[in-house]
């Protein structure tokens, strides 16, 4: 069985990131009845002996002791990390997997990737390469972070090359969360574009999710909760809807928002996590979905939103999950993808739903989903037999879309009417080793991805359907 390790940078990664390690112990509460540490814990979590000093660990087979999250947190704010563990997650986690600063980075890249970067440099890779150790056969970290703030975007992505440097082998997979075109921090559109250049080159994939996008769907779930439509009511404590994400206190405004973000985050792990007929790895992710190294990015949809709750879904219903995946509606991004073209798609399912049936939905859709040219098989699917828990199947879609380009082209423009004055930029060329070209290293790699996305999106025009196959005589 293989390990991952989840890395959480800034406010908006750990709450995140707590979210997912809450949702993840129900789910295999839900599931493990025996309370056996059995191989589905060990991909995410560790057994330890808490009478023992040193943490010893138990193996795969045995009783569960004192489960700790194969996790490490950084903030340099407290104040996140310290509600994480003044609630209910406090035993999940200890003080060799944290690392806090007091002061935070002021909402600029360059203090997060520069002056942190290079002062807990030696704290943190001691920390990755522990929770690396920890590991028998270590597959991929997880990385989660923010683009709009400063420790998110520069020390998230600092983060991230010291990962390529220490573990090069080892997938890195990334869920940024995008700023919205109102986010109330002026000098978003500086750190998203600088932490751009960095997840262009030292990601494997980068899961994009845009904060907009989760304020549409969290809008859109609590419409449904209060039944203004029939027979679309939710279950208040389904997996999207419930809970604080494991910090303490009242609900905050964000924690639904985080709710989704732990949700794909449950979904895209579910295959390592749990057996299935057709299980896919997650360094498969990469492998199948991004056919050129700097073209990684992938958009994520999540479907049902609501819970279903029944457990014999009729094929309808099975299909309607299916067609919304692709619906502009459930995209983690303001994008449409049907309008786009896809270079490869991932399609991975949960619950009791056959091969034939993803199949059949795959031919359904085939027609009104344009694909490259020289990539037309290019779907990847994985079934999980263990669903979500108040879910009777789910489905996460990845697409390898260039419906991204529009977000690229937006931030680019967000960017420029602030660099075109160079306003706020003393704030970032104040910072020891921060240059002026790094902005504009920055702004030309954005450029070249967006232009490389548009040639793409100018072979659709000349797709044609294929074809008629001629028979062979027999």
């Amino acid at each position: 069985m293989t390990q991952s390790v989840v890395v959480q940078v800034g406010q908006c990664g750990n709450q995140a990131g707590c979210r997912f390690w809450d949702l993840a112990l129900r789910e295999h509460a839900h599931v493990n009845k025996r309370g056996l540490y059995d191989e589905a814990l060990n991909s995410f979590f560790r057994n330890v002996d808490s009478r023992k000093s040193d943490g010893a660990e138990f193996a795969v087979g045995g009783r569960i002791q004192h489960l700790k999250a194969r996790a490490v947190l950084v903030d340099m704010e407290e104040g996140v990390v310290n509600q994480i563990l003044q609630g209910p997650l406090r035993e999940v986690f200890d003080s060799t997997q944290l690392l806090t600063d007091v002061s935070g980075s002021g909402n600029n890249w360059a203090v997060g990737n520069m002056t942190y970067g290079s002062a807990y440099r030696e704290k943190i890779v001691d920390k990755l390469r522990k929770a690396a150790e920890q590991c028998d056969c270590l597959q991929c970290f997880f990385l989660i972070h923010s683009m709009g703030g400063g420790t998110g975007s520069g020390l998230g992505t600092r983060v991230l090359s010291l990962l390529e440097e220490e573990f090069p082998e080892v997938c890195r997979v990334v869920t940024s969360i995008y700023p919205s075109g109102e986010d109330d921090v002026i000098t978003s559109p500086y750190n998203s574009v600088l932490a751009m250049n960095k997840l262009t080159e030292h990601a494997d994939c980068v899961l994009l999710v845009e904060n907009q996008s989760l304020v549409d769907i969290v809008n859109k779930i609590k419409v449904m909760s209060h039944g203004t439509k029939p027979g679309l009511n939710i279950k208040r404590n389904s997996a999207v809807t419930s809970g604080q994400g494991g910090l303490s206190g009242a609900e905050k405004p964000f924690d639904a928002m985080n709710n989704i973000v732990a949700n794909l985050l449950l979904n895209i792990t579910s295959s390592a996590r749990f057996e299935g007929s057709l299980n896919m790895d997650l360094n498969e992710i990469a492998m199948n979905l991004v056919p050129f190294p700097r073209l990684h990015y992938l958009v994520p949809s999540l479907t049902p939103l609501y819970t279903l709750a029944d457990i014999n879904v009729p094929t309808r219903r099975l299909d309607q999950m299916f067609s919304d995946a692709f619906s502009k509606d459930h995209q983690l991004i303001q994008a449409d993808p049907k309008h786009s073209l896809y270079l490869a798609c991932a399609l991975m399912v949960r619950g009791n739903v056959q091969v034939s049936d993803v199949r059949r939905n795959i031919e359904r859709l085939r027609p009104s989903l344009p694909f490259v040219s020289w990539n037309q098989e290019g779907w990847k699917t994985s079934l999980c037999s263990v669903p979500p828990v108040g879910h009777s199947h789910s489905l996460l879609a990845l697409a390898n879309n260039t419906c991204v380009k529009p977000t690229f082209m937006e931030l680019r423009e967000r960017f420029t009417k602030l660099y075109r004055k160079k306003a706020h930029l003393h704030h970032y060329l104040h910072v020891e080793g921060m240059e002026q070209s790094f902005f504009s290293e920055a702004i030309a790699s954005l450029n070249s991805l967006i232009e490389e996305y548009h040639h793409l999106d100018a072979t659709k025009a000349r797709l044609t359907p294929d074809a008629p196959r001629l028979s062979i005589a027999r």
